[in-house]
């Protein structure tokens, strides 16, 4: 059986490299737009046999309640990775063999995206991995038993997770998909996700209201017309 997992962390701490980009309420209306999203797709995911939330955060235990998924309650949040590395084997003892960690910050994705790689037939040990857009980081892990590595969730992850399932003598399918990829950790991310089409999100509906995507648009304007102007210049 394969599982999903989300980790969800309180959201009032959520998105500290934006800092100095997006005010404290911001950052959590941001949070709390991209978690809708991704808990949108989850919903509409057919090949997990079950799905998982670890969290301590009461309104992320009553929106996975809601959805009659398994609530993993965490007396404390040590780091993402402890998380997931906990919930890993308590779903060892459920029966569970692959189990699919995805964050919380995915605005674009699709259900598809994730029903692909719980699709994905290997053998164990094996490890199905999904980079961040800059291919440093971590956006989807698949492993499979669960416990195949720790977590290393956090800055060079990716190589990281690559080099424990060598070592474990894994099978390794790394997979590209420009959904997966586009979370938004720091201001590029955040302008990155402005250039995309967001169309019937509720990030897309939280960046307009809010006031943020009409300031990145302000910001994004002159130095736009600053690059033209060098241009135009270099051609005399």
């Amino acid at each position: 059986m394969r599982a999903l997992i989300l980790p969800i962390k309180d959201l009032t701490h959520a998105k500290k490299r934006l800092m100095g980009t997006l005010s404290p309420e911001e950052r959590f209306g941001l949070a709390q737009a991209m978690l809708a999203d991704t808990l949108r797709a989850a919903r509409g995911v057919r090949n997990a046999h079950k799905i998982y939330v670890i969290t301590n955060y009461p309104p992320a235990i009553a929106l996975a309640r809601e959805n009659c998924w398994e609530v993993l309650e965490e007396s404390e949040q040590i780091s993402e990775s402890a998380s997931v590395d906990a919930a890993s084997r308590i779903c060892m003892q459920c029966g569970i063999h692959g189990l699919l960690r995805i964050p919380l910050d995915l605005p674009l994705i699709q259900p598809s995206d994730i029903d692909d790689l719980l699709a994905l037939e290997t053998s164990p040990p094996s490890l199905i991995i999904v980079p961040s857009r800059d291919g440093t980081g971590t956006n989807a892990i698949l492993r499979t038993p669960p416990d195949l590595f720790p977590s290393q969730f956090g800055t060079g992850s990716f190589a990281k997770h690559l080099a424990s399932a060598d070592s474990a003598g894994a099978q390794i399918i790394v997979r590209r998909n420009p959904r997966l990829e586009m979370d938004v950790d720091d201001e590029s991310d955040l302008g990155a996700l402005l250039q995309r089409d967001l169309s019937g999100t509720e990030t897309e509906k939280w960046l307009r209201d809010s006031g943020v995507q009409a300031r990145f648009a302000k910001i994004e304007e002159p130095a736009s017309n600053a690059t033209l102007l060098k241009s135009a210049s270099g051609t005399r």
